[in-house]
């Protein structure tokens, strides 16, 4: 028998990660709460860039915890926690888009500071301010290069995800490269 100090970390991780997903299952608050910590900062990363709004994607971090929470007894772990999460927090994403769409909504033209301010270059040094970038595609494209291109998502997944088909995905894809090159001065759209 192997003693859990000399573990390899990762295996330890997961042993920990499974001991708190039954515990959690089984009303344990304070596991959960382990749970959110370990999984909270990459479930806001996915939602900010997705919302590219702070408030936003606080509430869709929130609204994610929360739907896990009810629905932890359900999780069959058939796919790894962080998956199952990931998808609870893309579905928060688009149910809090959904709410905000029936709100009447600001224009651009009480917004031209802000918009300008996006619109500049990162800084006096050239940088390239790529997740601002990102922020200013059109939301369809933003989406999928999120999905897609920065977690790794196959196009099947996230046209699933977000309700299209994968044609659509690969366009929007290719869109979004290509619009980000545009925004970045860069001459060419890698495939």
């Amino acid at each position: 028998m192997v003693h859990a100090d000399l573990l390899p970390l990762p295996d330890r991780a997961q042993r920990a990660e499974a001991q708190n997903i039954a515990e959690a299952c089984r009303g344990d608050q304070r596991a959960f709460e382990r749970l959110y910590r370990a999984h909270a900062g990459w479930v806001f990363g996915l939602c900010l860039r997705l919302t590219s709004d702070s408030g936003h994607a606080q509430d869709c971090t929130q609204e994610a915890f929360v739907a896990a929470w009810r629905a932890l007894p359900k999780f069959e772990q058939r796919s790894r926690f962080s998956s199952w999460l990931h998808r609870i927090a893309v579905n928060a994403v688009l149910a809090h888009r959904n709410r905000s769409a029936a709100q009447p909504s600001v224009s651009a033209e009480e917004h031209v500071e802000e918009l300008h301010a996006l619109a500049g270059p990162a800084d006096a040094a050239g940088c390239i301010d790529l997740e601002g970038a990102i922020t200013r595609l059109p939301q369809g494209a933003r989406d999928v290069l999120v999905l897609v291109g920065v977690y790794g998502y196959s196009h099947d997944e996230a046209a699933d995800m977000l309700g299209i088909a994968s044609g659509t995905s690969k366009a929007q894809l290719h869109r979004a490269r290509a619009l980000l090159s545009s925004q970045l001065g860069l001459s060419s759209v890698s495939p």
